[in-house]
């Protein structure tokens, strides 16, 4: 492995994409800790710590964005409202032939959804960010706004000053535009995906924390108690990560190939093609997509519940307030069909088995036993459909398992549990097999071993 190590570094070009990259990536970390003007951080994060189930909705929004909200930083918002204005163009270019007509012009196509995708994602910053700032507007924090304004109550008495609102609003939404830029440094000088690089920095630097509280927790011996992490289970966590590891990878790059033929042409006296190929078709088209929707979904009810059960105080909404705890039931039903649903509705967003049929037509290609056209398209829909009942059903486990970890075996530590399932597992190894690859593309390229292949 240190041989392979020290190719890589040998190789000048893909040497200074790695430096880059990590550049990059510790400019995004250093911001990520510069708060906004007249912000005192520390009162701020007592502020979402005072109330639980702001805490654990917030806990949960920064699994799969890699934010920290209770900091209220310069890159507060993150990267996300870029995924949410990709996300939104990819599913419009399903209902508009427009979109549909760019999305097949190659590269110029690719550019131009690109330069609206930006539009979108500055349109959403503002408003997310000047929401986030009147959500703050809650006699709560008072003191959370420092300097000259530090007895000031945000919004209760209306004495927060306008100016600081539309600084906050510029800076959040300057800071996700300078991420948007910092991910496409990346993806064109760096290696890798800069989003997904990105994300994955943010997930991963809550690591040391939620280690922390660990630690904290760890004691010699056995388990003793609901709060107490003994040998047994450490070493159980331990054989439980191991095993989540392997089965994400082996479903991330799990495939059903279906065997193709090509026509033969003949040429003079020369005979070409008559090969036979195959058809990959991913076991998990959707990635986790279908989990960051099923918990955007169910963030709502979250949110607005708990709000309103601050307010009213009433029986039936503090029955459903609870209902929709992550540790409920009820939730996880919820949570586990709608992540089956989106499943099945994202591969149908980006598997189109009529294109795939027609692009094999046109190459002169064909499945055995299927006639070339409406057949084709049929035969491929009916076997993406069993793969994806598959691949939803494991996403399932994978999404409930942080729920069942954080409460059986490390209780009110959700940011860890989450790294043995979840978003945060499947993006974190969904990015590092994709850098893998693009490493391996740069090795092979020069003749050298890949870094998962086996020397001779």
């Amino acid at each position: 492995m240190f041989q392979k190590i020290r190719v890589i570094f040998s190789i000048k070009e893909l040497r200074q994409k790695i430096i880059l990259t990590l550049m990059l990536l510790a400019v995004y970390r250093v911001g990520s800790w510069i708060p906004l003007p007249i912000v005192d951080v520390g009162k701020m994060q007592q502020m979402w710590h005072r109330n639980d189930k702001v805490a654990e909705v917030m806990s949960q929004v920064a699994v799969f964005t890699g934010t920290q909200f209770e900091t209220l930083t310069i890159f507060g918002l993150g990267i996300m409202p870029y995924i949410s204005a990709s996300i939104i163009f990819q599913l419009l270019a399903t209902v508009f032939d427009k979109l549909k007509a760019l999305q097949k012009e190659g590269e110029s196509g690719r550019r131009k959804i690109n330069e609206w995708t930006r539009y979108a994602t500055i349109l959403i910053c503002l408003f997310q960010s000047l929401f986030y700032v009147l959500a703050l507007g809650n006699e709560s924090v008072t003191g959370v706004v420092g300097g000259v304004y530090n007895d000031a109550l945000l919004y209760q008495d209306k004495t927060l000053p306008l100016g600081w609102i539309f600084t906050a609003v510029l800076v959040m939404t300057a800071g996700t535009a300078f991420l948007m830029w910092l991910g496409e440094q990346i993806d064109e000088y760096g290696i890798g995906n800069g989003i997904s690089l990105l994300i994955m920095a943010g997930i991963i630097a809550n690591l040391p924390g939620a280690l922390t509280k660990l630690s904290e927790r760890a004691v010699l011996g056995f388990s003793s108690g609901t709060q107490q992490l003994g040998v047994d289970k450490l070493l159980l966590l331990a054989v439980l990560f191991v095993a989540v590891v392997v089965g994400v990878i082996y479903i991330t790059k799990g495939q059903r190939r279906i065997p193709t033929q090509s026509q033969k042409h003949v040429r003079g006296r020369q005979t070409f093609g008559g090969g036979r190929q195959y058809l990959p078709l991913k076991v998990n088209q959707a990635g986790v997509m279908p989990i960051i929707f099923a918990s955007s979904l169910l963030l709502f009810p979250q949110v607005a519940l708990s709000y309103f059960d601050q307010i009213s105080h009433s029986g039936i909404v503090q029955t459903l307030s609870n209902i929709f705890q992550r540790q409920t039931y009820t939730y996880i039903l919820i949570f586990v069909a709608l992540i089956y649903f989106f499943c099945y509705f994202w591969t149908a967003v980006t598997f189109n088995p009529k294109d795939i049929a027609e692009n094999l037509k046109n190459h002169g290609s064909f499945i055995q036993g299927r006639r070339p056209g409406n057949a084709t398209a049929a035969y491929l829909e009916k076997v993406m459909k069993y793969i994806t009942y598959v691949g939803a059903s494991f996403i399932a486990v994978i999404a409930v398992l942080p729920n069942i970890i954080s409460t059986l075996l490390i209780p009110d530590n959700y940011m860890l549990a989450n790294f043995f399932g979840g978003t945060s597992l499947l993006i974190v190894v969904s990015v590092i097999i994709d850098l893998v690859d693009k490493i391996d593309s740069h090795l092979v390229m020069r003749n050298y071993k890949g870094l998962l292949e086996k020397s001779k």
